[in-house]
């Protein structure tokens, strides 16, 4: 079996082209660009609470229209799509995801590109639609009750059994993390959760020879 054979003629002509005219075209970078904006937007107030990287907002709307005119040009020639996919191939991307949610976005704006490219901005619209309702339902759901840490300086470093004691009384639970004592200084750090913060905090702080109260807490990564 020769090459011809493999490669017929109606084989080549099935993907000799995409009738699109230049309406065409501009809208599909329109309702693309309606899409970016709106990826741009969701990704603003979802990371409002982490860190923002507006550099990295820009480049998924960028790069949500980038993919729609990559999936654009490929639909002409058969020929045009084999050179993108030797081309692309070649690019390496060493910037490491720090957020997995940056990773969700950036599927998001890649399928999105690809989508409206094919034509089908239906889809692209209902999967807008759906990612925006989960994300904001699945952040707002309380799946772990983070802890809170206090810190407790004080110049009696006889004075942890107060502490712990004190802080009992107004936690569910609680854990010494760190304690440090240089002479008769004592520096304690407790592990605990609690609905009575400011009552903790002025509870524990009235304790004699204590002289500061700390009560930090984050919302990051937490443990079961």
């Amino acid at each position: 079996m020769s090459f011809s054979d493999i490669f017929k003629q109606s084989f080549l002509d099935g993907f000799a082209g995409a009738d699109l005219g230049f309406q065409e075209i501009l809208s599909v970078f329109l309702i693309t660009a309606c899409l970016a904006a709106y990826i741009f937007l969701v990704y603003r107030v979802v990371t409002r609470r982490t860190f923002y990287s507006k550099n990295f907002n820009i480049a998924l709307a960028m790069l949500c229209m980038i993919t729609a005119a990559v999936i654009l040009t490929i639909q002409f020639s058969i020929v045009i799509s084999l050179g993108m996919v030797g081309a692309l191939s070649i690019v390496r991307f060493r910037t490491a995801v720090k957020d997995p949610m940056d990773l969700v976005f950036l599927f998001w704006s890649i399928g999105t590109g690809i989508i409206c490219g094919a034509g089908l901005a239906e889809i692209a619209v209902i999967l807008a639609l759906l990612l925006t309702a989960g994300v904001l339902i699945l952040d707002r759901l309380p799946v772990v009750s983070v802890p809170m840490l206090l810190v407790v300086n004080a110049d009696d470093c006889g004075l942890e059994e107060k502490i712990v004691e004190t802080v009992k009384r107004y936690s569910r639970s609680c854990r010494v993390k760190s304690r440090n004592l240089t002479g008769d200084r004592l520096n304690m750090i407790v592990e605990l959760r609690t609905r009575q913060e400011s009552e903790l905090v002025r509870e524990v702080n009235r304790l004699e020879h204590v002289t500061s109260v700390s009560l930090l807490a984050h919302d990051g990564e937490a443990t079961y």
